[in-house]
């Protein structure tokens, strides 16, 4: 895996391409729109999808623990995709691994479980954090309003690149505008919003295990 490094606002931020950054500065992991239970939703409405995808995911979010060993994970909204189902029973028995690990959910439009549900997964939840004016919220900010430097979710946003011959690829990507930044969906059950970004705008592409920028 070929991680980026890239500096804003006088901070490190390490982008992954398993779809998260590593905030150096805070030891904070940040990842946003897991969807957890999103599968198991479809499949009770009878729509055929595979199984075992929320579950993969936190498998991909354990090999991030582990490399990053950090101390505070940042959901930035969309942790679990609708009502309380097995992979919020999973959840629960995974979180027990990393009981020392403070697990911070920026509340997103999917997250409509109980709060008492959240307090039994030891997950803290507000509507906004901000940590060294560093701001999280769940819809994307207006650069002109926007309250010091935000990040964001909900969009899970890509952008198309060119490749070989006349193949376009539309790729998930991190974007980072003058005060706003947009995170990838972290899970992979998720569909991808095109982007056009300033040519000012710096944009990094997830292409298999790589990151890179692309303008």
């Amino acid at each position: 895996m070929e991680e980026v490094i890239y500096r804003q606002q006088d901070q490190t931020w390490h982008l992954s391409p398993h779809r998260a950054i590593f905030w150096q500065e805070e030891q904070a992991l940040i990842v946003s729109d897991l969807h957890l239970g999103k599968g198991t939703h479809f499949r009770k409405a009878g729509i055929a999808v595979p199984a075992n995808i929320g579950q993969n995911d936190l498998y991909r979010l354990q090999l991030l623990i582990t490399t990053y060993n950090p101390a505070q994970i940042i959901i930035v909204g969309d942790m679990f995709h609708s009502r309380e189902n097995n992979d919020v029973a999973y959840f629960k028995l995974w979180r027990q691994q990393f009981a020392n690990i403070r697990f911070k959910l920026v509340k997103g439009n999917h997250d409509i479980l109980p709060d008492a549900i959240y307090a039994s997964l030891n997950v803290e939840v507000s509507d906004t954090l901000c940590i060294r004016d560093i701001h999280f919220i769940h819809e994307p900010c207006d650069e002109e309003d926007a309250p010091g430097y935000t990040f964001s979710g909900h969009l899970h946003p890509g952008v198309v690149v060119a490749g070989a011959g006349r193949q376009r690829l539309r790729l998930p990507c991190f974007y980072f505008g003058k005060h706003c930044s947009i995170l990838p969906a972290f899970g992979r059950f998720t569909g991808l919003a095109t982007l056009e970004p300033a040519l000012d705008e710096a944009v990094f592409v997830i292409a298999e295990n790589s990151v890179l920028k692309v303008n």
